[in-house]
């Protein structure tokens, strides 16, 4: 029966998820790291795509070999290794409502438990900037984690990256399927670069500690009382 991830529990038992799988040995990855997005040019510097975007620099700062389309696993690979464990990082590329195919897939291939898999994805109820990590919970209303859970169970890690919040309803599918502007390269390459620096304290499953050096590596902007928590309605994401 495959373990069921308890991200509140004491940091010894969380670890405990996290140490390296079987399936590790012979060259295997013990880790499945999933960026979400929507594939083709277009849609590239969408806010939708930041979790692309985050896994493409977590490739390159770590030395991974070239993505390459899979058709096995309906999505673009690389191989690599973070904190000197082997990983695949995966891209989807069935669009993101149907992600959990690629992931599935791939997951089953590999023969990883659920909680082997981590998720970088987009994050419209945290303020621009924030990021929040833990394992389990629900999707708030995200369709790429809706897929996941149905595919794999609800048992992966989540790396939420916020892109803010439009303030209306009627304009979040405009809002995440519109490109990033000049202005927010000032708080998004800084929280991407944060985000690889501190990804092995996460490897290690301190989740705690991972998203507290994030925040100091790369302090969200204008974070006022009113956004303090960052958080606004659950499940505002939509059908995008």
């Amino acid at each position: 029966m495959p373990r069921r991830c308890r991200p509140r529990k004491a940091r010894s038992r969380s670890t405990a998820f996290f140490r390296r799988s079987r399936a590790a040995q012979g060259g295997a990855p013990a880790r499945l790291l999933v960026g979400l997005g929507n594939p083709g040019a277009d849609a590239a510097r969408h806010r939708h795509n930041v979790g692309f975007m985050a896994l493409d620099t977590l490739a390159t700062a770590h030395g991974f070999g070239p993505f390459k389309r899979r058709t096995r696993f309906q999505g673009e690979i690389a191989d690599g290794r973070v904190d000197d464990e082997p990983v695949l990082a995966l891209k989807p590329q069935t669009y993101m409502n149907e992600s959990g195919r690629a992931v599935g897939a791939a997951m089953r291939f590999h023969r990883l438990e659920p909680t082997a898999v981590i998720v970088l994805h987009d994050e419209v109820d945290l303020a621009a900037g924030k990021v929040r990590a833990k394992c389990g919970g629900g999707v708030a209303g995200h369709n790429g984690l809706r897929s996941i859970r149905a595919h794999i169970g609800a048992d992966f890690w989540r790396v939420r990256i916020g892109i803010g919040h439009p303030g209306d309803r009627d304009r979040m599918t405009g809002h995440v399927l519109s490109s990033f502007g000049a202005s927010d390269r000032t708080w998004l390459d800084p929280t991407l670069d944060a985000i690889v620096e501190a990804f092995p304290l996460l490897m290690a499953g301190d989740a705690s500690a991972f998203m507290s050096r994030v925040a100091i590596l790369a302090p969200p902007p204008g974070s006022g009382p009113a956004r303090a928590s960052g958080e606004t309605t659950p499940g505002a994401m939509g059908g995008v």
